[in-house]
């Protein structure tokens, strides 16, 4: 006989979200469950190909989930300063974090290290069950109560489903939520690069003209890790070279700002493109993380907007169960949608008009940006206030990303 769990909370996905959502939720008292059909485990050895760029706000919510902790140090990198140029122009920026007292921006810190600490978390809190290599198979709504059903025949009842899911979210497919979206007309090439001079903690991004290149420092001053955005036909010109002449393309792009560059990882190859549900939530239903948006990775926000999400979920649910409300009824998480989406669609925004704005190589486009860049650079308080919307710094915050509890 298969048998039937009932939970407060039905998370479907064990990502990065989906973990730091379960946790909150879990601490708030609530009772949850995670479907998650993969697996984790601690990082050793080379760097992965996928990391992050952790603002503040992430950080500080890590912390207050008590997952930062189970971080490996070795492995994190924060870095000090940021360095933002046109390849073809005379426009630049450099952030600095002692500009403003801090002691560094952020950390990159590869994907699953973040996933293996939430995960080492979620362990320890006794209300909160993290099934791993388990797939969803079948999902049912009904006007009190949603209910689950593994592939191996358990049968899951929760009050309401938060859809963590990623990108090509099975839930939101299933529940058939249309999708507003684009192709960016970029695939991201991701690698890991060795260089021959120290990259100082210094993020780098230099706006080419054929898409943006980002170097993101690691924990060894020579290695960085590269996301590349280039037109479908130029990316599958560079997957094409050998390592050696792919790492003399990657240095030339870069004018030699780090000395010879060396390729040390396979090299991936992915489309980008921006996806926007056109709702958030539905009775007894949230989407959170890339299952409800993606955006462009040229400003490496994607996965501190999915912390936001958490964060505003975790805020909002735990609101609802003091106060002994549904948690799923949809007149309650509304709000909620209305909050997340504004969110979203902001930073859609913000990212398209960067892209747009820094691509080709139109003459008034140019003096737009070297004037933009210039101005920015050379004016403290507009620089202080780019520098804080880097860290994440928003009067918007949930209380778990902007002080300590």
């Amino acid at each position: 006989m298969f048998s039937t769990q009932t939970y407060d909370v039905a998370i479907v996905g064990g990502g990065m979200v989906g973990l730091a959502t379960a946790i909150g939720l879990a601490n708030a008292d609530l009772n949850v469950v995670v479907i998650d059909a993969g697996t984790t485990q601690a990082v050793s050895g080379e760097p992965k190909l996928r990391v992050s760029a952790i603002n503040k706000a992430s950080q500080q919510l890590l912390e207050n989930l008590g997952a930062w902790q189970y971080l490996d140090n070795s492995r994190v990198s924060p870095y000090q300063k940021m360095s933002v140029w046109d390849k073809d122009g005379l426009g630049k920026i450099e952030f600095d974090a002692h500009s403003i007292s801090e002691a560094y921006l952020g950390s990159i810190i590869e994907n699953d290290a973040i996933n293996y600490a939430l995960a080492k978390r979620a362990s320890e809190i006794s209300n909160l069950t993290h099934l791993q290599g388990q797939r969803l198979e079948r999902i049912a709504f009904g006007e009190r109560e949603a209910w689950l059903t593994l592939a191996n025949g358990d049968n899951v009842s929760a009050a309401v489903v938060v859809a963590a899911d990623g990108a090509n979210s099975w839930v939101r497919q299933q529940c058939s939520i249309p999708l507003t979206f684009w192709d960016y007309g970029h695939h991201a090439i991701v690698a890991t690069v060795r260089t021959e001079l120290a990259h100082d903690a210094t993020a780098r991004q230099a706006f080419l003209p054929g898409g943006p290149l980002a170097m993101l420092p690691l924990y060894d001053d020579h290695l960085c890790s590269i996301v590349w955005s280039v037109s479908p036909q130029q990316a599958e010109q560079l997957q094409a070279l050998d390592d050696s002449e792919f790492s003399k393309a990657l240095t030339a792009a870069l004018d030699g700002r780090l000395g010879v560059c060396k390729v040390i990882s396979e090299r991936q190859s992915f489309p980008l493109r921006m996806r926007y549900a056109r709702h958030f939530a539905r009775h007894r239903l949230v989407l959170a993380g890339d299952a409800a948006h993606t955006i462009h990775p040229l400003a490496g926000q994607g996965v501190n907007l999915g912390f936001l999400d958490a964060a505003s979920i975790i805020e909002t649910f735990s609101q609802l169960h003091q106060q002994g409300k549904d948690l799923g009824e949809y007149s309650h998480l509304r709000a909620l949608e209305r909050w997340r989406k504004a969110e979203a669609m902001e930073m859609i925004a913000t990212m398209e008009g960067f892209k747009r704005l820094f691509a080709g190589s139109n003459p008034l486009k140019k003096a737009m940006r070297d004037i933009g860049l210039t101005l920015v650079d050379n004016v403290a308080g507009l620089k202080t206030v780019f520098i804080k919307q880097a860290m994440g710094n928003k009067m918007t915050l949930p209380k778990l990303c902007r002080e300590p509890i």
